[in-house]
């Protein structure tokens, strides 16, 4: 998709040297999935502590208990 975005200079150059990327292009989309990927892990944090899954990770490794 071809997109005109006025985008300060300065700041695409620091992405670009940074992460090393040669492309205008190719940096705008790496921030993208960036972002993107940021944002759900956010998401995901949430439920931190909030989950009972019930697992026994002794027996899903099958180790045997020993009391």
């Amino acid at each position: 998709m071809r997109t005109t975005l006025d985008l300060p200079e300065d700041l695409v150059a620091e992405a670009m040297k940074a992460t090393e990327i040669k492309t205008k292009t190719k940096v705008i989309i790496t921030a993208l999935e960036q972002l993107i990927k940021k944002t759900k892990i956010s998401e995901i944090k949430k439920y931190k502590g909030q989950v009972d899954l019930d697992i026994d990770l002794d027996e899903l490794r099958g180790r045997k208990c020993q009391l």
